[in-house]
């Protein structure tokens, strides 16, 4: 079960990402670079990345705000997240040649 719901986590957050709108060139981007300074910087970047794929997802907030004592007490979810921030890390990690000089 909970390898299904961090499949089915990672999967959406993907398809949401590709689906969402461009940015305008105009406005500055709240991702101008992977590249961090340090490993937890790296990470910080991956948890930040998770939550906003969160935020782009649900735009009502008051909905938002709403969901979250349901899958903040949720083992499963927590873990699902947990899968996602660990794949934006990853990520983040190789684009920082995992922070190797």
């Amino acid at each position: 079960m909970i390898r299904y719901r961090y499949t089915l986590a990672c999967i959406l957050t993907v398809a949401l990402f590709a689906a969402a709108p461009a940015v305008a060139q105009d406005k500055p981007s709240w991702l101008p670079s992977l590249i961090t300074q340090t490993p937890e910087q790296g990470f910080d970047l991956a948890v930040t990345m998770a939550r906003k794929a969160v935020t782009t997802t649900q735009k009502d907030i008051d909905t938002l705000r709403k969901l979250r004592p349901a899958y903040a007490h949720d083992p499963d979810s927590l873990i699902a997240v947990s899968g996602v921030v660990a794949t934006y890390f990853a990520t983040i990690a190789e684009a920082n040649n995992y922070w190797r000089k």
